[in-house]
């Protein structure tokens, strides 16, 4: 099998690493090789195993502003995912999406902070998009957020629905120990 992705050209080198070790590590857990070209921001990724699948995820995460670190939790846990959010398909002008992007990442950085504390996801806002690394449920949580934060609704409400959210996780954790 073999996938081809195009990715920033900025972000080439952390998804090169220091001396080539991030390059190398992703190719090691996912049973995977790299091909990369600098020049035109492209990655080719070739296996024979499943792993391609786990190893383009991890590439897109770094691709999307994820430390190599953060990306790499795709490889540590089944449960894993993740999702990107293109912003520019809900805004209609550069200035809406300027605005969006804005809010999603909040004043200072608090609302992608917050995103990340209530749910317990990595959240990245890289160029247009929005991505987040996490368990499924974490995922659809801050995705819904993310889409009440782009149709306008208040920080103070998505904060709220963080909140319950959070509280419904814990309650479901623990329906699930006993």
């Amino acid at each position: 099998m073999r996938e081809y992705l195009k990715v920033p050209r900025d972000r080439i080198g952390v998804i090169i690493g220091v001396g080539g070790s991030t390059k190398a590590q992703i190719e090691e857990k996912g049973e995977v090789k790299l091909d990369i070209d600098s020049a035109e921001g492209t990655v080719t990724i070739e296996s024979d195993s499943l792993g391609i699948l786990k190893a383009t995820e991890v590439v897109n995460a770094v691709a999307r502003g994820f430390s190599p670190e953060k990306a790499f939790r795709i490889f540590d846990d089944e449960q894993i995912t993740l999702d990107i959010i293109n912003l520019s398909k809900v805004a209609d002008t550069p200035k809406e999406l300027k605005r969006i992007m804005g809010r999603v990442i909040g004043k200072e950085g608090k609302t992608r902070e917050a995103l990340e504390s209530l749910t317990g996801a990595n959240v990245s806002v890289y160029g247009k998009t929005v991505s987040t690394i996490g368990y499924i449920d974490q995922v659809q949580t801050v995705r819904t957020a993310i889409e009440m934060l782009a149709e306008g609704a208040k920080h103070a409400a998505v904060y709220s629905f963080l909140e319950r959210k959070r509280q419904e996780l814990k309650r479901s954790q623990m329906d699930y120990l006993e």
